[in-house]
């Protein structure tokens, strides 16, 4: 009687299979039968498919931002932290702002994000069209390692982001007390601008890149944060102060944004 060996034997050579490994699909199922002490793999059709599909998705995100900042400030940090409902930011740590399309897909760049270092999560925003998140941590290594990895799983690089254009930006002189009131009102997330203060305010597209601009603009000059809108459909950014310090103030933020098409 042929023993169990000669009788697979036997069933390769009529399959026409080397002896390496057999591939034998039965009923919708592919059975990898390896030689010698191993296991058998058995992965379904569906399986496949999902597994396929899947792979598929996260090389269809979009990077829409992508926006490093070594250092942050002291007010901006503050008001990335009266919005965050996450681990809050402290001023030096080192950020990066990602934006990605669809919204639901940043649940997925979170996840690849966070277990590629220790990375401390601040903010993360799904809306209908685009999701957003905010990393933090003190070793700017880190963050950049995140980063890279992400770039990495969605087939992507920080010269493929969206480019940044900027919808509207003015500097407003000696603004009068009405206006000051209604925009503390609507804004009390940040300082208050006073009146006869000077008012700088930028709306770029997509949102993040406000971030930048806003951190730059702190580094230069001796303003007032009042307002950062950095997820939406367009980022907004309101800056208050002296004429003189934000005039130079906004020239910082235009420059921030400048260079993110520029590389």
């Amino acid at each position: 009687m042929p023993s169990f060996a000669d009788d697979l034997s036997n069933r390769r050579r009529r399959a026409g299979l080397r002896d390496g490994s057999a591939s034998v699909s039965i009923t919708g199922t592919q059975v990898d039968v390896p030689v010698g002490p191993s296991c058998v793999t058995v992965t379904t059709d569906s399986e496949g498919r999902r597994l396929s599909r899947q792979g598929g998705q996260v090389g269809s995100i979009q990077l829409r931002t992508y926006v490093f900042l070594d250092s942050l400030q002291p007010q901006l940090a503050s008001y990335m932290g009266t919005v965050s409902q996450g681990f809050l930011p402290i001023p030096g740590d080192a950020c990066l702002w990602l934006e990605v399309s669809p919204g639901m897909a940043v649940h997925r760049v979170t996840d690849i994000a966070l277990k590629a270092s220790t990375v401390r999560l601040g903010q993360m925003v799904v809306e209908r069209a685009f999701g957003s998140l905010g990393l933090y941590h003190r070793d700017q290594s880190n963050v950049l390692h995140s980063g890279q990895v992400v770039l990495e799983a969605i087939g992507s690089s920080i010269d493929r982001r969206s480019p940044c254009t900027v919808s509207w930006t003015e500097i407003i002189r000696a603004i009068t007390p009405d206006h000051a009131v209604l925009i503390n009102r609507l804004n009390r997330r940040g300082s208050m601008i006073q009146a006869g203060m000077s008012m700088f305010i930028l709306e770029t597209e997509p949102a993040g890149y406000v971030l930048i601009a806003a951190n730059e603009a702190e580094k230069s000059s001796n303003i007032t944060v009042v307002d950062v809108k950095a997820v939406g459909a367009f980022g907004r950014l309101t800056l208050a102060g002296k004429e003189g310090d934000v005039e130079e103030a906004a020239a910082a933020a235009m420059r921030a944004v400048g260079s993110i098409n520029s590389r």
